[in-house]
């Protein structure tokens, strides 16, 4: 790689991902393991949960705390989504979950505090949750549905959650391709591989989407208003209103 190849790409690197990494660098040298609480006690309760389901006698209590399916009234899985995200996917190897837990969680909690990382979560995964009833009823003709089998699968884990966190994250700090590439990763997966999780992960990026909006409307409105009480203060011979 030339010299001015290595220099763009460290420019590149800088920008997408210079104000995230500074801020993770500076909780972490200043807190360490106690600027993410609520990331490890997530880690914690997903390595408890799947435990106690590999137990003889513990499978069927996880499944009653979280276990969450289409075919299901809608008041239980709606009490179930909330535990659903801390309960691993059968088939999927347990490290994979306590991975994303560890660090998109730990990301998103130092990045955008813990109210906003509930948030998102939980909205997230509650948006798959729903999702796979209105796709189950769409049909599986759409490229929006779901075959009725969809209704037996068990739908748990924090995947949902993890992509709707990362794009989130990577909006609030300008790391623009990286979200990118994060929503482009989730729609291929859709292509090649048509199923509940693929597509419940689409609906967590229109969910994060929204949000992202919503952040952004909000967001320029304060600006504006405190553009228009500094204007005002001006006009008036005031000092200006410090935000």
């Amino acid at each position: 790689m030339s010299g001015g190849a290595r220099r763009g790409v460290c420019r590149f690197a800088e920008r997408e991902w210079g104000p995230l990494f500074k801020t993770l660098r500076y909780a972490l040298y200043t807190q360490r393991w106690r600027s993410i609480p609520l990331t490890l006690s997530a880690v914690a309760l997903t390595s408890v949960f799947q435990i106690i389901q590999n137990q003889p006698w513990g499978f069927r209590p996880i499944q009653v705390i979280g276990s969450v399916k289409a075919e299901y009234p809608l008041w239980i899985s709606l009490l179930r989504t909330p535990f659903s995200l801390f309960v691993p996917a059968l088939d999927l190897p347990v490290w994979g979950a306590l991975a994303q837990v560890l660090v998109v969680f730990g990301v998103a909690e130092i990045c955008i505090r813990r109210g906003r990382l509930l948030l998102i979560a939980y909205a997230a995964t509650l948006a798959g949750t729903l999702y796979a009833r209105v796709g189950i009823h769409i049909g599986p003709d759409s490229v929006f549905g779901l075959p009725a089998s969809a209704a037996e699968m068990v739908d748990t884990g924090p995947s949902a959650a993890v992509v709707a966190l990362a794009v989130y994250v990577c909006w609030r700090y300008r790391a623009y391709w990286t979200a990118g590439v994060v929503a482009g990763s989730m729609v291929v997966e859709v292509v090649l591989k048509n199923n509940l999780a693929g597509k419940e992960h689409i609906a967590a990026l229109l969910v994060v989407a929204v949000i992202c909006w919503i952040t952004w409307v909000r967001r320029r409105r304060r600006r504006a208003r405190r553009d228009q009480e500094r204007r005002t203060g001006s006009l008036s011979g005031a000092p200006p209103i410090q935000s």
